[in-house]
């Protein structure tokens, strides 16, 4: 219970230096509001339009397919790496995510959902 004690000590601890260094630099800095500082583009130039368009649903497309097939090969590493010493549901399981992640990619191609037309 001692050992528990200890490292409830040390959180408190951080936490409150935490707390207490954000408040002194809150307190302490310099508050100048500078337009250039509060404007979208900090370049010089002024913005053309509004800095807040709407993305294409294509790019969220793009990054949703990113991620998931990142997380693939998150999961591939691993796999490659315990192969021969997994027993057969861990291979078998593996093959799985693999087919599922692949139908779902080429049904999303042949719906269209990859063109850029």
């Amino acid at each position: 219970m001692i050992g528990y004690f200890n490292i409830l000590l040390m959180l408190a601890i951080a936490v409150f230096l935490a707390v207490v260094l954000v408040l002194l630099s809150y307190f302490i800095s310099v508050k100048k509001e500078d337009p250039e500082k509060l404007s979208p583009y900090e370049c010089g130039f002024d913005p053309f339009d509004d800095a807040r368009n709407n993305f294409d649903i294509r790019f969220y497309l793009v990054a949703i397919l990113f991620i998931v097939f990142d997380i693939e090969v998150t999961f591939l590493f691993p796999w490659t790496l315990t192969v021969h010493s997994l027993p057969t549901l861990g291979i078998v399981s593996m093959f799985a995510f693999l087919i599922i992640l692949t139908i779902g990619f080429v049904y999303e191609w042949r719906k269209g959902g990859l063109e850029w037309n």
